[in-house]
């Protein structure tokens, strides 16, 4: 009995390859990119809402974790073939941080909720919601630092409603693909 806990427990070669695996399909999500002021409009929100919803919170959460590490050393992982720490600690890191929060949101409806279009468009879209005010604050810290302070109204037109209708797009898609691709392809 005891092997079998442990064994669920650690995560074993299948789940370092998927892991692995969805960290690169966020990087190719996050060099997709078109610069629309500071912020730039990338398919990251889309890759880790659909990895976060076909492989669960788990391997969802350290796939996120281990692309956000490749980044902070220096790999040009982020938009723009960008990388280091600089960036997590500049004014668009807390949206790239905010990513952890979207894949814990999904990943966990989806386990618990088999992964049903309803539960997961909710997950994604309070995931997505979480990110935007995990991030909006941290740019505005940022910027406020900086000796730059912004209003509330000026964060929002930068950061947030540019963002709103390619991110319904994007969690539309996810939404629409999670539950087909986790038909079809074996993730135990």
């Amino acid at each position: 009995m005891q092997t079998s806990y442990n064994s669920k427990k650690r995560i074993n070669t299948k789940d370092t390859a998927y892991i692995g695996l969805c960290a690169a399909i966020l990087v190719v999500c996050s060099w997709v990119s078109v610069q629309i002021g500071v912020v730039p409009v990338t398919l990251q929100t889309l890759g880790v809402c659909l990895v976060a919803g076909l492989f669960g919170w788990k391997r969802g959460t350290l796939s996120v974790l281990v692309y956000i590490l490749l980044g902070a050393l220096g790999l040009p992982v982020f938009s723009g073939f960008k990388g280091g720490a600089g960036i997590l600690l500049g004014a668009t890191g807390g949206y790239i941080i905010g990513f952890v929060f979207i894949a814990l949101i999904v990943g966990l409806v989806s386990d618990k909720s088999g992964a049903k279009l309803l539960p997961l468009i909710i997950a994604m879209a309070a995931g997505i919601a979480v990110c935007y005010a995990f991030g909006t604050a941290w740019f505005a810290l940022v910027y406020a630092q900086k000796g730059e302070p912004k209003t509330l109204g000026a964060i929002l037109s930068m950061c947030v409603l540019p963002f709103l209708l390619p991110d319904i797009a994007k969690l539309a898609l996810a939404a629409l693909l999670t539950p087909r691709l986790k038909k079809r392809i074996n993730l135990n």
